[in-house]
């Protein structure tokens, strides 16, 4: 049998290999010029916004929550179709997570859920650009307006991405990026937040750094000595090092080519699965200019384990994303429950996510389909056009 295609990997060329060997032969493994040069380079993908860059999506997250000032009595409303990191880490410090629905096309955070979700404790507003879809962001301000409530994009899945023609990372407050190997660019972990107030930014890069401040007009004892430095408030060690900056940089440079490609391939499977029984393809806003991260179906009639089952043991690697957040066992026994968002579990019962990465070639794309038509017992989709 050939090979398991999996459902996303990295791209790595030699130009990036180059890149990290010059960071390995330099005076600077971490904490040098390459951290602030990706972080210079991101800003030009995020609209100018600035950004701290941190060892993985989940520290982005956290250090997202710590900038908001997030803690105990603290209300955050999360989207449930996400990685439990979206929530879990609003919990560590302290928050309750208050889960809102979401809409039945793009399964991003809907708006009307959120205005019912919403309380006098309510600090940030957490949506996911599931897919690579952004949310409806400007729906989402109008909802919170007044009420001084800050909002989050978990933007994991979208960087690159673009809504009402403006790019992911100017639209809320805070967002956050990752950039695991299945990610849309890779720095092996890592990951960065952005935010469009300076404030919040500076939080952010202090939380990355223990808490760390050295500027005399910040410190406390500023007259101890050239050594001196303090942390005012809490924080961790959450850098990511010059290495591995200078391989985000390599593959950022690529980062448009890398959109392109998962444009064509998810163009082609719309266009091969356009007709094929017991499948939906996903849906797209006609404001929105996705990145996506995954090409997530729908199957229908209760057939979903099956066809999972059928396509793994044919070879393809096709995955589940996610199981709803409130679903996991932490939260439940919390007392969060089944049912809560209906539009987020029913889906959840039928995604599957097929194989989506730029390097996915034609013929291998023709596998998954014709795999997944056999796994359906419809055998071969309509005869496919090859888009370029």
């Amino acid at each position: 049998m050939t090979g398991l295609l999996p459902y996303g990997r990295q791209s790595v060329t030699e130009d990036d290999v180059a890149a990290v060997a010059a960071a390995v032969r330099s005076d600077w493994l971490t904490t040098g010029p390459q951290v602030v040069a990706f972080e210079t380079d991101l800003a030009g993908w995020t609209g100018g916004a600035g950004c701290a860059v941190v060892s993985n999506g989940t520290a982005a997250l956290h250090t997202a929550y710590a900038a908001a000032g997030i803690g105990p009595g603290d209300e955050v409303v999360v989207a449930p179709m996400t990685f439990v990191a979206t929530a879990s880490t609003a919990v560590a410090l302290g928050a309750t997570v208050v889960f809102a629905d979401v809409e039945p096309e793009t399964y991003t955070l809907d708006p009307a859920a959120v205005s019912a979700a919403v309380t006098g404790r309510t600090r940030v507003v957490s949506a996911v650009d599931y897919a690579g879809h952004p949310a409806d962001y400007d729906a989402l301000r109008a909802t919170l307006a007044g009420t001084g409530t800050l909002l989050l994009a978990d933007a994991a899945h979208s960087i690159g991405a673009t809504y009402r023609g403006r790019p992911v990372g100017s639209l809320a407050d805070l967002t956050t990026f990752s950039f695991f190997p299945t990610k849309n660019l890779t720095t092996a972990e890592g990951g960065a937040v952005a935010a469009t107030d300076p404030a919040l930014l500076e939080r952010a890069r202090r939380f990355r750094s223990h808490g760390l401040v050295r500027d005399p007009d910040e410190l406390r004892w500023p007259d101890e000595g050239g050594w001196h430095q303090e942390v005012p408030e809490f924080g961790l060690n959450y850098r990511l090092p010059d290495v591995l900056c200078a391989l985000g940089r390599s593959q950022l440079r690529r980062l448009g080519d890398f959109l392109a490609a998962r444009a064509r391939l998810v163009a082609r499977y719309d266009e091969a699965l356009a007709d094929l029984p017991g499948v939906r393809t996903p849906g797209r806003r006609a404001w929105a200019e996705p990145a996506w991260h995954l090409y997530p179906i729908r199957v229908l009639d209760g057939r979903r384990r099956q066809v999972y089952d059928r396509m793994r043991a044919a070879g393809i690697g096709v995955q589940v994303n996610y199981l709803p957040a409130h679903w996991h066992p932490v939260f439940a026994d919390l007392g969060y429950r089944r049912g809560s968002c209906p539009v987020a579990e029913s889906f959840y019962t039928e995604q599957l996510s097929l194989p989506l990465y730029p390097g996915l070639t034609d013929a291998d794309q023709d596998r998954v389909v014709d795999a997944l038509g056999a796994a359906l017992d419809v055998g071969r989709p309509r005869a496919r056009t090859v888009l370029a």
